[in-house]
């Protein structure tokens, strides 16, 4: 009976490669991984090498070919982990690419700033930080109007966005060339009120606590 026994002693790990997992989601690595942790906590897998070998399995071709050379060369140790974390930075910049190539095409035309912001905001979708919004969106203002976002880069999306629109109804949509007729007290005025709309965006968050 002991013979028995030992015979059918097997690495607990072993017994449970059966674990079902769901289908690789691209678009929330980090919450796909979280899900299956979840998966491998409740069947006791805790063996690196198990939990890679199904990580690695469950990957259609192109998104093994994100991580193909840790695929092919693994390290020694800590698979799972070196996998995991790869393929989320990976991931995360492709997408990242891949929405700055969409964005990019994007134009003011005859839209508000913060229309524009709101376009780009749908276009990128809700998980998009406002840090990479936020320079998509700059980078496709007029030159008059990135130079004041530029000395606004503490300020909050929302409160830049007004002032854009500010600054925006004042300038002229088309470019006037400036000659020695050019009546010095528009550009004065345009100044102050510049000046101004930069104090109101300072204290933004304060009027509204």
């Amino acid at each position: 009976m002991e013979h028995e026994n030992k015979g059918d002693i097997t690495p607990p790990d072993l017994c449970r490669v059966g674990v079902r997992l769901p289908p690789f989601w691209a678009e929330e690595p980090a919450v796909w991984f979280a899900q299956i942790e979840g998966s491998f906590a409740l069947s006791g897998i805790k063996d690196d090498n198990t939990k890679y070998f199904h990580v690695s399995a469950q990957l259609e071709h192109r998104f093994a070919a994100e991580v193909k050379d840790i695929i092919i060369n693994p390290p020694a140790t800590g698979k799972y982990e070196f996998l995991k974390n790869e393929l989320i930075k990976r991931l995360s910049a492709s997408r990242e690419k891949e929405l700055t190539q969409l964005l990019m095409h994007e134009e003011l035309g005859d839209r508000r700033p913060s229309q524009f912001l709101r376009h780009l905001r749908h276009l990128a979708g809700k998980d998009v930080s406002d840090d990479f919004i936020r320079t998509v969106w700059t980078s496709r203002l007029p030159t008059s109007l990135q130079a004041v976002i530029a000395s606004q880069s503490e300020s909050k999306l929302e409160a830049l966005a007004d002032l854009a629109d500010k600054v925006h109804d004042l300038v002229p949509s088309s470019p006037q060339v400036a000659s020695t007729d050019a009546p010095r007290l528009y550009f004065d005025q345009l100044t102050r009120e510049i000046a101004e709309l930069k104090l109101e965006v300072y204290t933004y968050p304060f009027c509204n606590s």
